[in-house]
């Protein structure tokens, strides 16, 4: 008889059903990767991530905030909508900064694609969800996690819980501070807008603040591309928005199973990518020898060409003064009209051809302070384009590696946040060059430079 009155074919029994529970759930995820590869089930509806959601509206200050009197709330109910991520990310950066610079909690809502209620929407003949759980993005404080310490700011809510407890809240429309001079001037900078709506909030005694769903947003998106938008900095460097920004777990799960393609000579074990486990890993520090490109490709082109068209300026956080790539915007073009050689010299910067990238990559490697030995391309061309780059850059230097987003091994629900997980390696590469109309790149440098990156890891095309 075995020990614990257990016989040998009960000890079997025992062992095979412990090993099924840690190994099962593995090849499930691995058995979803080649689904996704192969695409088998083309039918496949999107993730609506309701496990998400439930958590969502079960956060564990919640039970707290329903008997306090004392929390007050920010609800930015006209938040980012219908738009690419970057662009609702720095839009609920500064949601998320109005509300902690004012002793509020930050009201967050999911990330809304299409906003008319329907379940999933239609994207270039592919089905999307039509809104993701902010929570499938992002961790930490954006999202109700705990505040820094020393920190009294109130936790951040869900949209569902303000409305449980805000059941009538004081509603200001955008209009009441924000005055033409103040939207389109570009001599008043960003600073000023802040801190009349620090005043105009601080004034409201009301816990319960709602901004209208139908007013323009507090920081419209045209400023995000101009210089005025760098006046916001002094407040937002050492806010907890940027400097304690936080990944889902979902996403970090996403890079622990693809750690090889970031970190070149780790070897995934076949338990390691069952498991999703890897040796521990400090996500603030920057990894080594890592150059990450940021390559749009696509639809992108006519936007570069609509950006040559009307002389437009990089995005404001890609223009730090310390930054030595910069941005001259040419003065002889603009209004919808622009010179054959202007537009060459959008195009080279915004969407370059393979030789560009590649003469750009020598140049910057030469220059950098910090030895560059691997290469992580984030972007969304075709998987024909991303290996001819791939092998035009090997052919040009002697690197020790070089992976794509088109390498990644990723599960149904990643797939559709996987612009998050490409935006959390390039916040951590040792050396960046991005894309200086891009709202992702504009975000990831802005959290560089949050962190205390040097401003010289920070390139551009």
């Amino acid at each position: 008889m075995a020990s614990c009155g257990l016989t040998k074919r009960g000890t079997r029994f025992l062992i095979l059903a412990v090993l099924l529970c840690f190994v099962l759930p593995g090849i499930l995820y691995q058995l979803e990767i080649v689904q996704n590869y192969f695409n088998f089930n083309k039918n496949r509806r999107p993730p609506l991530y309701q496990d998400y959601r439930e958590r969502e509206q079960h956060l564990e200050h919640y039970k707290e905030y329903q008997t306090k009197k004392d929390v007050k709330y920010l609800w930015s109910a006209n938040h980012a909508k219908s738009s690419g991520w970057g662009n609702v990310m720095q839009d609920y950066v500064m949601n998320g900064l109005l509300a902690h610079a004012t002793g509020r909690s930050y009201v967050f809502d999911d990330y809304v694609w299409n906003p008319d209620g329907s379940v999933f929407s239609d994207y270039n003949g592919n089905l999307i969800p039509s809104r993701i759980p902010l929570t499938a993005l992002l961790g930490g404080i954006m999202v109700g996690g705990a505040m820094p310490p020393g920190d009294s700011t109130p936790r951040a809510v869900s949209k569902e819980f303000f409305r449980k407890v805000c059941p009538n809240p004081t509603v200001i429309r955008t209009s009441e501070v924000n005055d033409d001079n103040m939207r389109f001037s570009e001599d008043v900078p960003a600073s000023l807008l802040f801190e009349k709506w620090l005043e105009k909030i601080n004034s409201i005694d009301d816990p319960c603040l709602e901004v209208d769903a139908e007013s323009d947003a507090i920081f419209e998106y045209w400023i995000f591309g101009h210089q005025r938008m760098l006046a916001i900095w002094p407040y937002l460097k050492d806010s907890p928005v940027a400097t304690q920004w936080g990944w889902s777990p979902l996403i970090h799960d996403a890079y622990r199973r693809n750690r090889h393609i970031f970190v070149p000579g780790v070897k995934p074990t076949l338990l390691g990518r069952l498991l999703g486990s890897t040796p521990s890993e400090n996500y603030s520090d920057p990894i080594p020898g890592l150059l990450a490109l940021h390559v749009r490709r696509g639809d992108f082109q006519d936007h570069c060409v609509h950006l040559g068209k009307w002389s437009s300026n990089w995005n404001a956080f890609n223009m730090f003064p310390e930054f030595s790539d910069k941005f001259q915007r040419p003065t002889d073009g603009g209004w919808g009209e622009t010179s054959d050689k202007n537009m060459q010299m959008y195009l080279q910067r915004c969407f370059p051809t393979i030789e560009q990238i590649v003469q750009r990559v020598m140049q910057v490697r030469v220059e950098s302070e910090w030895p560059l030995t691997h290469i992580y391309i984030m972007t969304n061309g075709a998987v024909a384009w991303v290996d001819e780059l791939k092998e035009a850059l090997a052919i040009s230097g002697n690197w020790d590696q070089i992976r794509s987003s088109r390498d990644l091994e990723i599960t149904w629900e990643q797939k559709f946040v996987a612009q998050a997980l490409d935006m959390f390696v390039a916040q951590r590469a040792e050396v960046l060059i991005g894309n200086g109309w891009s709202s992702l790149t504009s975000n990831v440098v802005m959290l560089r430079m949050a962190r205390g990156l040097p401003p010289d890891s920070n390139r551009f095309w």
